[in-house]
């Protein structure tokens, strides 16, 4: 009996874990818990600048560990818990502190529903079909909402300067509208599916300097704008493909399965 208790930890020596994806996945941590204490702080451009490199390591990690052929179960279980501090408990307790704490209960109950859709929405991944590479998400990314949180710190502190009357109102409407989109169906598209490699128009590359300058100007508002038309986009991209397709009379594309979608969570 002994030796067979003691037989998963030797399996576990043997096997190990893979060190360069789980190292990202760590810094994706780090830069959640860092924005975590910046709140704490009242630092709240340095918590919303946290949570984009927790983003940028969140997408490193996945990228390496497909190019050095190092997936694994136990990184992926990793990168959710990451990713639950990062991009659900750090942008909760940011809203909370620099909008939401006014409202009482009110504001609480807000980053609690919007943390805990978060783990639902990581949680609904954790179990759906991955074996085939797909393009699409079912309901928002969790780095998308916290991305439009942060984005939306870093617009107001340059640009809006919302005042007291107005920043708790829209910001505990936006909490309420995340948390609804990323445990919702709503189809989003992944980034994955653009094909960048492949030949493209001329127009396509004049577009994309034009994005880039301008993200080199503005970047505050350029944020804002990705993310909040991202999440705009997946909730009306379907009942406008439908729109179209009933004005031309074209057949609608059927609607993939959620159980059968998968993607960056």
């Amino acid at each position: 009996m002994k030796t067979k208790r003691r037989q998963p930890m030797r399996v576990w020596r043997e096997k190990g874990i893979y060190l360069i994806p789980n190292l990202f996945t760590s810094g994706n941590l780090f830069c959640g818990v860092f924005a975590i204490i910046a709140v704490f702080n009242a630092e709240y451009v340095a918590a919303a600048i946290a949570i984009f490199l927790a983003a940028i390591f969140d997408v490193l990690d996945g990228k390496l560990a497909q190019i050095t052929h190092t997936t694994s179960r136990f990184g992926g279980e990793y990168d959710s818990l990451a990713d639950l501090v990062s991009f659900g408990v750090a942008p909760g307790m940011l809203a909370y502190s620099w909008a939401l704490g006014s409202l009482g209960r009110l504001g609480w109950a807000a980053v609690f529903l919007y943390i805990a859709c978060g783990a639902l929405r990581l949680a609904r991944y954790n179990v759906q079909a991955t074996g085939v590479e797909r393009h699409d998400f079912v309901g928002l990314p969790i780095p998308a909402a916290a991305g439009l949180v942060a984005s939306l710190v870093l617009f107001d502190n340059h640009i809006l300067h919302f005042g007291a009357e107005v920043r708790p109102t829209l910001i505990l409407v936006v909490t309420y509208l995340l948390a609804f989109l990323m445990v919702s169906t709503f189809r989003y598209r992944s980034l994955k599916g653009l094909a960048l490699k492949d030949r493209k128009p001329l127009g396509v590359l004049v577009g994309l300097l034009l994005v880039f300058l301008l993200m080199v100007v503005a970047p505050q508002v350029m944020l804002f704008a990705f993310f909040a038309g991202y999440a705009i986009w997946g909730m009306l991209e379907g009942p406008a493909v439908a729109l179209f397709a009933h004005a031309t009379g074209k057949p609608a594309p059927a609607p993939t399965p959620p159980s059968a979608l998968s993607g960056d969570v």
